[in-house]
Parts: structure tokens; sequence; C-alpha cells
């Protein structure tokens, strides 16, 4: 009898808990999401396989020791973050944005969300059982640029503790870019402006393109060295695409290595979805501003893009300056769905496309500037 009762003692379900099963159901419905919507499925789907194995008592994968903790190691250290930043500045075309540069000014503005709601989240502290301090807010915050990877970077940086919920924030959201976005465009602009057509851009050369990521860099560390680990596997990336004297790395940055770096963040992420983490106040609070951050920069592009038309003889269909996010390449089709919405004949991809990667600097930008302040 004394042995059945251990064996019962070593099962789950004897074990189980309550906060356990609701969170393992959260990780089937991310599951759900990727495979059954396709909302984000290459981290939606492993972020919720490494919730489901986290919470599974007993068997310990997500505790030190486990697999999970030892994957874990590599965003508590930085590294896949920046891995990836590598493989998509591989993966990133510079033409549109220097064929345009004031597209700069559209990424920017849509970064006005990031530290708006900086302030949302230290207000948020008026309310019983909420509780967030200046480095908590700034982890927060950076949900707004929309950017997976740097949302992870800052919050292993600033509130570790925060990191599974702020990361699966960020990615819900950068899933739901075609649900989110076309009613604020939609309610920002009227008829006439998404009908603006916009003139070919032209061409960039080679030697703008390879130039570009050196440049951004040197600026970077002259002033703001805090993005560079950023914003510089970013910049080695793009130039191993841009020179094409290095393809074999290149292409390796773009599928192999962030592949399985992916796979990886996945999992350690959803390690961090464990019941006792998780299963808190400041949860509810975490994923109500991220919707008001990148609602705000998706509204903050699409104001930009209004304003510039006022001084510019050249206008700008104001949809694009919802790409300003830094939601790559999703943000950019929205704007361009929604264009031709309007107009059947406007094409609006390639011009989108210059305030999307100008988005991914701007939030590695913004992320260095919230680690300055806040370090």
């Amino acid at each position: 009898m004394g042995g059945f009762n251990e064996l019962w003692l070593s099962t789950g379900l004897s074990n189980f808990q309550w906060g356990q099963a609701v969170m393992m159901s959260v990780g089937f419905l991310l599951i759900y999401l990727a495979v059954r919507k396709g909302f984000e499925p290459l981290l939606l789907l492993p972020i919720g396989f490494g919730a489901v194995l986290s919470n599974i008592p007993v068997a310990g994968i997500a505790e030190e020791g486990g697999l999970l903790s030892y994957l874990y190691l590599g965003i508590k250290a930085g590294i896949f973050p920046l891995l990836i930043f590598m493989g998509v500045g591989a993966m990133t075309d510079f033409g549109p944005m220097l064929a345009n540069p004031k597209t700069l000014l559209l990424g920017a503005a849509a970064q006005f969300g990031i530290f708006g709601t900086l302030l949302g989240a230290l207000a948020l502290n008026v309310i019983p059982g909420l509780s967030f301090n200046f480095k908590d807010a700034a982890a927060i915050a950076i949900i707004g640029g929309a950017d997976g990877p740097t949302a992870i970077y800052v919050a292993s940086r600033l509130a570790p503790d925060l990191l599974g919920a702020i990361a699966v924030a960020a990615y819900s959201y950068m899933a739901l870019v075609p649900l989110i976005q076309p009613p604020i465009m939609r309610a920002l602009t009227t008829p006439e402006e998404r009908l603006i057509e916009m003139a070919q851009l032209r061409h960039v050369s080679k030697q703008e393109k390879v130039i570009f990521p050196v440049v951004l860099l040197i600026l970077t560390a002259a002033l703001l060295p805090s993005a560079a680990p950023l914003i510089g596997m970013f910049c080695l990336g793009n130039l191993m695409r841009e020179s094409g004297v290095v393809e074999r790395l290149s292409k390796t940055s773009q599928n192999e290595l962030i592949n399985v770096v992916t796979i990886f963040l996945g999992l350690a992420v959803g390690s961090k979805l464990s019941a006792h983490a998780f299963l808190r106040p400041e949860t509810l609070g975490i994923l109500l501003l991220g919707a008001i951050a990148f609602s705000f920069g998706t509204a903050s592009g699409v104001i930009m893009a209004k304003i510039m038309n006022r001084f510019s003889e050249h206008k700008v269909n104001p949809l694009i300056g919802a790409a300003g996010v830094s939601a790559v390449p999703m943000s950019a089709r929205v704007a361009n769905k929604v264009g031709q919405e309007s107009n059947p004949h406007n094409f609006l991809l390639m011009h989108a496309m210059g305030p999307n990667v100008a988005g991914v600097i701007g939030s590695a930008v913004a992320a260095g500037v919230l680690l300055a302040l806040v370090q």
C-alpha cells in the first residue's frame, strides 16, 4: 500500500495546482492561435509549448538544472535577442528608407507610444494591487515598439520577473496587427488622404546600402552606446547582406541560425509563464498597457504623416505612418491593404517598408534611451 501511495504522489494528477492548470490552458491557447489562426506561429508555438512544459508538476524542466532553465540563460545573458537582431538585419532592405529619408520621422514618431506608456505604467500604481517601479515601467513601455526581441532584451535587463508577461504581450499584439491597426488608421485619416498616391521610389545604389549600416553603427557608438548591442548586431547582419562578399554567412543568419535561436528563445520565454510568476495583478496591467502602447504608437505614426503633409510639397499617404511600428513586414502589408481598399491601384507596400524598417531602428534606439536612463 505504501508503494502505491508513493507512486500516486509522484504523478502529475496528485500534484496539480489550479494555477498550473490555468497556465497550461494559456499555453494551449497560444498554440491554438499559432496553428489555427496563424498568429506569429514562429514564436507563439514554442512559447506556448514552453508554457505547458514549465507548468507540468514534478517534471522540473523549468527549474534549476532543467533544460528550459539552461535555455533561459541565453535570454538572461542577452544572447538570443541579439542573435535574432542579427538575423533580422540580414533580412532587411533599407532601400525604401534610403530612397525616402523622411520616412525616418515616421519610424521615430511611432515610438512615442513607448514613452507615453512609461508614464501610464507609473500611473497605474494608484490602483490597489499594482506596483510598478521605474525599471518595471520602462520594460513594459517597450512593448509599444512592437519589436519582440527588443522587448525581451530590455525586460531581461530591467524586469526579469515580468519577462513572461511582457513577451506574451509583445508578440500577441504583433500577431494582432491586422486587427488592431486598421480601425485606428481609418479613424485618423480622411477618404481623400487614403487615396493619396506616392511617386515611385528612386533606385538606391549598392554603395549607399553598404555605407548605411557602418554610418548607423558609428552614430550609435558616439551618441547612444547603450543601444550599441542591438544596433550593432542589426548592422552586422545588414552589412553581411549588402556587401555581397559573405553570402553563406548572410544566408545562415537569415535561415538556420535565426530559426534555431527562435526555437530556443520561444521555449525559454515560455518557461517564464509559470503560475507563480504569471498569475498576478501586474500581468493584467501589462496586457492592458501593451494594447495602449501599441495603439498609441500606430496613431503617432499616422499623425506624424499628416503633420508632414502640411509642410511638404510631395505628399505621403498617412497610412504608411502606421508602419512605423517595427512589426516587419506585417504592418507594412496592413498599410498597403487598407490603402487598396480605397484605391485598388494604389500600391503602398514599398513606401510603407521605409517607416517599417525605420521603426526597427527607432525601437532599438528607444530601448537604448531607457537602459541609459534606468540602469
